[in-house]
């Protein structure tokens, strides 16, 4: 499944900066940015479980929000880009 990943976490606090760090490192192992705080990631329903799960332990709700959504359809049928796209499709070769 397709799911995009929306954060925000609070910097203002002593551990925000790394909080902040933690939370793009996990995401970044599940997906792809696309801006500063969006990825964009396919999953299955056992790994967005646990990615979910990861970033519960990392975030303060009190400080910072996640959103997770679904991508009915998959991301091409839901996604209109204007300006830059630096996304690379999920089904094209990586070369390393």
């Amino acid at each position: 499944m397709d799911i995009l990943v929306a954060y925000d976490v609070s910097v203002t606090s002593e551990d925000g900066q790394s909080r902040l760090a933690r939370v793009a490192k996990v995401c970044k192992n599940f997906g792809q940015r696309v801006q500063m705080s969006v990825f964009e990631c396919r999953v299955t329903k056992a790994q967005l479980e646990d990615m979910e799960a990861k970033l519960l332990k990392i975030m303060e709700p009190e400080k910072d929000s996640l959103r997770i959504y679904t991508l009915v359809g998959g991301r091409d049928r839901c996604l209109r880009v204007h300006g830059q796209d630096k996304y690379r499709d999920f089904d094209d070769p990586l070369v390393i």
